[in-house]
Parts: structure tokens; C-alpha cells; sequence
């Protein structure tokens, strides 16, 4: 068992007799705030000497144990195991000086000219363009002394730096003068250039509908306004107005149309595709305020200070006529979804509600409630003609409202779902899914998400486990395995072990990153909506 003995001032402990004794003596001493010092030793003579007494007699009885346990261990062998560790390295600013840096960040950053760099060394990489297999870098350290060759200091550098920040600023600052300037020399002298894949965007397609739309939908509004001049009746008013809306709406939709067109740039990568989703957005509150808002007011005011109509026979004429011509439109925007929807395998009904095309389904939407519309007005009208009751007009004016606030909600609830971000078809991300996973080198997959960007482009991200032995045997593959193993063989210390290790370690990675282009660019070709693909090692 234990045996402890405490005393003021000394602490001794013994094990048991089976284990080797050990003796701790300390001695307190204390401090005062004055910085004065006492020993606890020296304050009672008396006491210490009654210690030493004690001290001595257990003394006396552990020299007889430690004798024959100190024969026991030295009878036993012993046996030390040392494990060769690599020395933990501490990787400071100079380690990412070996890191590589491409000509344009280096004449941008450093100053230099592209005549500078042909004195460097050039270091052919994998490429993280899909039209370049590889292309040339340089070692940052090389970058670098090469900059104080050319400027001389370090702070000549950053005066350049400055100067050339202070110059970027001020252009910027002129830019718009310079446009400016530019628009007005253009008109002067006229615009000579050939015509643009913008303009032509108008020919076919979505563009084309959008055009035929505002043409129509401009003939009508005149007329319209005409024969609501001519009678006064609210019904007609109201289809004026929704022609006028429509007509403006259209109009904004080719404004949306030619700038989707735009080619990316810094500021906006994945370019402006939606612009068409924003402009068919601001279409739908367009007809939700200016169509609806105004045809609800004139019914309400008609049904509360009625008065009589005149002759209808004009307005009759032309609602005729802006049947026709609204119902050609319908025509040409159902034949354009149609053949869309054949296109992309989806129906009818599934190319609508997705909004895969928002601009030609502005046109469809609006040129469907004009003939509804019309119909509406036509027989209130008619209503009112038979019976003298100026109410009816009035009520088909809020009929036509309704109409125009039901397609408008549609409108801004599919826009504003397409903005948002929404996912693709559950169909289409297992077929992507499943084209991974049958990879050899995949191991597993996870956190998948494919979203709908707009315009039949589609943005894929998921976290891809790679199976490191394959990846491995794919680097293998492509050595010379007699001299890699005779590498091997000559590996004798830790320093070329490390050496070995590091740069077989540098080619493997090379290699999964080529595995993964591999994989992005199977996933585009064989999904042409994927435009953008983000696989992220796990």
C-alpha cells in the first residue's frame, strides 16, 4: 500500500515494495509584497532537526529494496526502437517563390513587356482551357528578379505600380466622354460597318416573333384608339390600351433580346442571358399596371357615371380586323414553340410553364388574351347595342382587366422563378449523375447541384471522391516502369526519398487535374446545355 508522510515544510512519498521508490523534497519559500524574502527552512531549528531524524530511519529501510531491484534491471536486456521521422519543414514567403505566374499577370503586375519575357525561362502546363491543351508559364522567382532588373528597387516598382493605377483610374474616369464622343462622330458620319449578329437575331427565331408582334400590335393600337375616340365606349378604350401595353412590352422585349446577345466580360462571366428573363419580368408588371390597372379603373368609372355609346359599327370593323391580326401573331408565336419544344424533347405545355423561352412566350401569352380580349369586348359590345345598357361595355372592360392581370401574374411568376435559379429536370441530373459514377476513376459523388441558368444553359457542380489508385495507374501507365524502378532502387537516404516523393507527387497531381478536365469536357459533349462545370475534389 501507499505510505505517505507529510510535514510542514517537507513531502516525502514511498511506493510499495514492488516498485522503485521515489522521493520528492522541496522547500517553500515565500515572498512578501515588499520584495523581502523567508525561508521556512530557517525558522525553526528544532523542527528541521526532528525531520533529518526521520528522514535518516526511512533512508535506512529503502536501501535494502533499491539494491535488489537495481540487480533485477541490470539482469534485463534493454531495447531502445528509434523511427525515422522526415523533419517537419516550415514553408515560408521564399518556398512560393517556385510557384508559376502566366505572361499577362506578369506584364501586369510587374511592369514588364512581353520583350522581357523572352529571356525567361517558359514552362509548358496543362491548360484550363478547353480550346489550348497547354500553355506557356513562368516561375515567380524569375518574374520577380527580373522586374529589379528592369526598375532597378523594389520602390521604382511601386511608383510604376502607382503611376499606372493613378493612369487606369483617369481613363476609366474619360470613358464615358469617349463614348460619348464616339456616338457623335458616328452620326456625323454615318455608321459603315456591316451589319451585326445582333440585327440578325431579329430575322429568326424569337427576334423574329418579337418584331412581327410589335408591328401588329402598333397598327392596332392606332386603330383601336381611333374608334374609341369615335364612340367613346369603355370596351374599346380598354383594348387600346391593352394594345399600347402590348406594344411597349414587345418593345422591351427586343430591348432584352439584343442585350442577352452581349459576349461576356470581367464584370459579368457567365454573360447576359438573362437579361431576356429580366425584360419578360418587367413586361408582366408592365401589363399588370398599364393594361389591367388602367382597363379596371375605366369600367369601375363606367359603371359609376354610365353613358351612352355611340355607333359601334366602326368599332366592330376594327376589332375584326385586330382579330385577324392578333390571331396571325398567336400563329406564328404557337409554330415558333413548337418547333423549340421538338427541339429540346420537351411538350408543349413543359416548354410554357418552364419558361425556356421568355420572350416568345410573352408574345404567345399576350397575343392569346388579345383575342380572348377582343371576343370579350365584342360581345359586351354588343350586348350594349342590343339592349342600350351602358353597363355591359363597362363590364367587359373589367373583363378584359382580369384577363390581362391573370397573364401578367404568369408572367412574373415563371420570370422570377427562372432568376432565381431553379434546378433542372430530376431526369436530366440522374443522366448526369450516372455518366460520372460509371467513371473508373470516380469513387463516389456528392452534393450534386445543376442549375437552370437560363436559355438552355446549364451550370453543374458537384464533389467528386477520385480513386487514388486509379488515378496512380493512369500516371503509371505513361512511365518508363524499368527506369522508375531502378529509381527506386538507388533511393538509400532520407533526402532522396524525399526528393523521389516529391516529384512523382507533383506528376500524379497533374494527372488527376487532366482526369478532371477529361471529365468536364465528356459531361458538355455529351449534355450540349452544360455550359459551365465545377468538380471539386474531395
Amino acid at each position: 500500500g501507499w505510505q505517505a508522510s507529510m510535514k510542514s515544510g517537507s513531502l516525502s512519498y514511498i511506493l510499495p515494495c514492488n516498485r522503485l521508490p521515489v522521493q520528492l523534497m522541496s522547500q517553500v519559500r515565500v515572498y512578501t509584497s515588499n520584495g523581502q524574502k523567508k525561508d521556512l527552512g530557517s525558522e525553526d531549528t528544532n523542527r528541521s532537526a526532528r525531520e533529518e531524524t526521520i528522514h535518516k530511519v526511512e533512508t535506512g529501510r529503502q536501501d535494502t529494496t533499491n539494491a535488489g531491484q537495481k540487480q533485477s534491471l541490470l539482469k534485463q536486456p534493454i531495447q531502445v526502437k528509434v523511427k525515422a521521422v522526415l523533419k517537419k519543414r516550415e514553408y515560408g514567403p521564399k518556398y512560393t517563390q517556385n510557384n508559376f505566374i502566366t505572361g499577362v499577370r506578369a506584364i501586369n503586375e510587374f511592369c514588364l513587356k512581353s520583350s522581357d519575357l523572352d529571356q525567361l525561362r517558359k514552362i509548358k502546363r496543362r491548360s484550363p482551357h478547353d480550346d489550348i491543351e497547354t500553355f506557356t508559364v513562368y516561375l515567380r522567382s524569375d518574374v520577380e528578379a527580373k522586374s529589379l532588373e528592369v526598375w532597378g528597387s523594389p520602390e521604382a516598382l511601386a511608383r510604376e505600380r502607382k503611376r499606372r493605377k493613378e493612369a487606369e483610374i483617369k481613363y476609366r474616369e474619360n470613358l464615358f466622354r469617349n463614348q460619348r464622343l464616339l456616338w457623335e462622330y458616328k452620326q456625323f458620319f454615318g455608321n459603315t460597318k456591316p451589319r451585326s449578329s445582333t440585327a440578325a437575331m431579329f430575322f429568326k427565331g424569337p427576334g423574329k416573333v418579337v418584331m412581327v408582334a410589335i408591328c401588329i400590335n402598333g397598327l392596332n393600337f392606332f386603330f383601336k384608339l381611333l374608334a374609341w375616340v369615335y364612340t367613346g365606349s369603355a370596351s374599346m378604350f380598354s383594348e387600346a390600351i391593352h394594345s399600347l401595353a402590348d406594344t411597349c412590352n414587345q418593345a422591351l422585349l427586343a430591348l432584352g433580346i439584343s442585350q442577352s446577345a452581349r459576349t461576356p466580360d470581367p464584370s459579368h462571366p457567365y454573360g447576359f442571358t438573362n437579361m431576356r428573363y429580366i425584360a419578360s419580368l418587367i413586361s408582366g408588371v408592365g401589363i399588370f399596371m398599364m393594361g389591367a390597372g388602367l382597363s379596371w379603373y375605366h369600367g369601375i368609372m363606367g359603371l359609376l357615371h354610365p353613358h351612352p355609346v355611340e355607333s359601334l359599327l366602326w368599332a366592330y370593323c376594327i376589332l375584326a380586323g385586330s382579330l385577324v391580326s392578333e390571331g396571325a401573331t398567336l400563329l406564328v408565336a404557337i409554330n415558333e414553340i413548337r418547333r423549340s419544344a421538338r427541339a429540346k424533347g420537351l411538350s408543349f405545355y413543359q416548354y410554357v410553364v418552364q419558361s425556356r423561352d421568355p420572350s416568345t412566350n410573352v408574345v404567345l401569352l399576350e397575343d392569346a388574351a388579345a383575342v380572348l380580349s377582343v371576343a370579350v369586348a365584342a360581345t359586351c359590345m354588343g350586348l350594349t347595342s342590343l339592349t342600350g345598357n351602358p353597363y355591359y361595355d363597362s363590364v367587359g372592360s373589367l373583363g378584359v382587366g382580369t384577363l390581362l392581370g391573370t397573364v401578367s401574374a404568369f408572367l412574373i411568376y415563371t420570370n422570377t422563378e427562372a432568376l432565381l435559379g431553379r434546378s433542372i429536370e430530376p431526369e436530366q441530373l440522374q443522366r448526369l449523375t450516372e455518366l460520372l459514377e460509371s467513371d473508373p476513376v470516380v469513387r463516389a459523388i456528392h452534393d450534386v447541384k445543376a442549375t437552370d441558368m437560363g436559355m438552355s444553359k446549364v451550370r453543374f457542380k458537384a464533389e467528386v471522391d477520385f480513386d487514388g489508385r486509379v488515378v496512380t495507374r493512369s500516371y503509371l501507365e505513361k512511365q518508363d516502369i524499368e527506369q522508375l524502378l531502378q529509381e527506386i532502387q538507388q533511393v538509400k537516404t532520407l533526402e532522396e526519398l524525399e526528393a523521389f516523393m516529391l516529384k512523382h507527387g507533383e506528376n500524379i497531381i497533374d494527372t488527376l487535374g487532366a482526369e478532371v478536365d477529361r471529365l468536364e469536357k465528356d459531361l458538355k459533349q455529351r449534355n450540349p446545355d452544360v455550359r459551365h462545370v465545377d468538380l471539386e475534389i474531395l
